[in-house]
């Protein structure tokens, strides 16, 4: 051992406070098996918040980063993942009639008018722009841009060129 520290070299306080702090027992096992069981028990969908609130019914009490630190040192976290956004709700309202069918040309001006909403991200914010589109040339004849995308939107833009609605 003194010629390990020598050929360290590293001081000899150095060397016995590591070799002490190396060869004891480790403080958390029991909370770290507790937090396992719990992990395991409600099928890895508890991060280091809920095991905390957890622990405390058992009467382990420990700050939740201390939790999270043991938990990494496990190699254990949580698995849920974020829920997805699905807008499609089935079938709501009125469905139009298929005027078209798929055929987008037109012949004259003002024999066939398209609209759609498309939203756009403005300075941190949505925005949501219906236009109106001549088929016959591709020339937006009107549009409206709001907050939300509401049926008001396109509703309001046709009421005032004059169109029928749905």
């Amino acid at each position: 051992m003194v010629e390990f520290i020598k050929v360290a070299d590293i001081p000899r306080s150095t060397y016995y406070y590591w070799e002490k702090r190396l060869n004891r027992t480790d403080k958390y096992t029991d909370v770290k098996a507790a937090i396992q069981s719990i992990y395991h028990e409600h099928k890895g969908r508890y991060g280091y918040r809920r095991i905390t609130k957890e622990l405390k019914k058992y009467g382990i009490h420990h700050d939740p980063k201390t939790i999270n630190c043991l938990m990494n040192a496990i190699g254990i976290k949580c698995e849920v993942r974020m829920k997805k956004y699905l807008s499609y709700k089935g079938k709501v309202g009125k469905i139009a009639p298929n005027i078209l069918q798929r055929d987008f040309t037109a012949e004259n001006m003002n024999e066939k008018w398209v609209t759609d909403v498309t939203e756009f991200h403005l300075f941190g914010e949505k925005r949501y722009l219906s236009p109106v589109l001549d088929l016959c040339n591709g020339e937006i004849i009107a549009y409206t841009v709001m907050n939300r995308p509401v049926y008001n939107l396109v509703h309001d833009m046709l009421e005032a060129k004059g169109c029928h609605t749905l």
